[in-house]
């Protein structure tokens, strides 16, 4: 399917059998698929026929990864969220192990350009892969909020909101053949009243979840991991404490860079 020494088939192959167990998903993506729907100063830098693939999280990542990173290696200081540090430490794992000597752009949903922009759009990036759909405004004819701006949200046909969009892998030598078709991504709220129904659910009400469940979803979180996310950032170091996950000498994360999800990463948490 690709030329070079490592071939699209294989990165599939090597990041599913990696990452799925320990509750993540892997979507192939090119580049040109993503440039294509955004403004140039949102490009990102590399050839339209380039590999990447979105990482997302879903609802068996917080026992099958988080926890075991936790027990294993706790809070390393104070520079990110605990869960971002997790999903880092996973994605880098498998990049280093799996693709030595491979040019792999790993960009996560909480880094920043210095300009302030978001390294990738995460929600972009997982509709145009076929993951998730991102549904917008746009998507809603002749909707009824007039001049209000609406954030999307993307759904994932089997997990509804129950997920999250973590990682960006951009593979720089990794060509995509011409003849592969873009996969569209799963219409599941096909309804307008319905697409209304999500967007002012997550608008106005996300702290409800009420938006995760607009498909009856195959899995959800653990009342644990939904504990997690309801909890503040700035709070969360004391309830990993509750559970003995970390000790005083771990210091908490800083609010600031906590992972949150309103850079396209679909919600909070």
């Amino acid at each position: 399917m690709a030329t070079s020494a490592v071939t699209v088939d294989n990165v599939k192959k090597l990041l599913e059998e990696s990452l799925s167990k320990l509750g993540f998903e892997v979507y192939l993506l090119k580049v040109g698929w993503y440039n294509h729907v955004l403004p140039p100063k949102l490009h990102l830098p590399y050839p339209d026929d380039c590999l990447a693939a979105v990482v997302l999280s879903t609802p068996a990542m917080f026992e099958r990864a988080f926890f075991p990173f936790m027990e294993e290696r706790g809070c390393q200081g104070s520079i990110s969220d605990p869960i971002d540090q997790c999903v880092k430490h996973c994605v880098t794992s498998v990049v280093s192990q799996r693709f030595p000597g491979q040019k792999v752009d790993v960009r996560y949903d909480y880094e920043l350009l210095p300009s302030r922009k978001p390294k990738f759009l995460a929600q972009t990036a997982a509709h145009v892969s076929g993951a998730a759909f991102y549904y917008q405004q746009c998507d809603v004819a002749d909707h009824p909020w007039e001049n209000k701006k609406l954030y999307g949200v993307c759904v994932h046909p089997t997990l509804g909101g129950w997920f999250a969009i973590r990682a960006l892998l951009v593979f720089e030598d990794v060509k995509v053949d011409s003849e592969v078709v873009q996969p569209p991504p799963p219409d599941c709220v096909p309804l307008r009243e319905d697409r209304i129904r999500l967007l002012e659910a997550f608008n106005f009400n996300w702290q409800d979840w009420s938006y995760r469940n607009i498909i009856t979803p195959a899995q959800t979180y653990s009342q644990k991991q939904k504990d997690y996310f309801a909890t503040p950032p700035a709070e969360r170091h004391s309830l990993l404490q509750s559970w003995g996950l970390l000790t005083n000498l771990d210091q908490p994360p800083a609010p600031e860079c906590s992972s949150g999800e309103f850079n396209q990463t679909n919600g909070n948490g």
